[in-house]
């Protein structure tokens, strides 16, 4: 995927799947674990929303600002830079998180299990030459 991808149209097709079959979609999402994040525009102040992969350990939930590997972080990693509370819809369940931008080895260590995982996110971070964020989203 480049930027040229035509993500919003993708994702649109993906959140009324996920709201129509209780959190599950197919297509490139088929069988993986999806959380629609809330953002809020770093500039605009509009909210988006957008469907991401994410790692559960326990009650904590990861999400990868990999956008398949291309140079540029997401836009979506942005917003939460700038409007870190915000809410996710996952399954059936909608609440309220704060963004929390991982760094150093705890940042590296969920990098790891999301890559044990999901074998395709250690593709992303080789096929970019920027470090992957990794953000956990606490429950308010």
């Amino acid at each position: 995927m480049t930027d040229s991808f035509d993500f919003d149209g993708m994702n649109r097709k993906v959140i009324t799947e996920f709201r129509a079959n209780g959190g599950k979609a197919g297509g490139m999402f088929e069988g993986k674990p999806l959380i629609l994040v809330h953002n809020i525009g770093a500039r605009s102040g509009v909210e988006r929303i957008t469907p991401l992969v994410y790692l559960a350990e326990g009650d904590r939930i990861f999400i990868f600002a990999s956008k398949a590997g291309v140079d540029q972080n997401p836009a979506w990693y942005h917003n939460l830079l700038a409007n870190p509370n915000i809410t996710v819809e996952l399954g059936t369940e909608t609440f309220a998180v704060v963004a929390r931008v991982l760094s150093g080895a705890e940042r590296d260590e969920y990098c790891a299990k999301q890559s044990a995982v999901q074998p395709q996110f250690a593709e992303y971070q080789r096929n970019t030459s920027r470090v992957i964020p990794v953000i956990e989203l606490v429950r308010v």
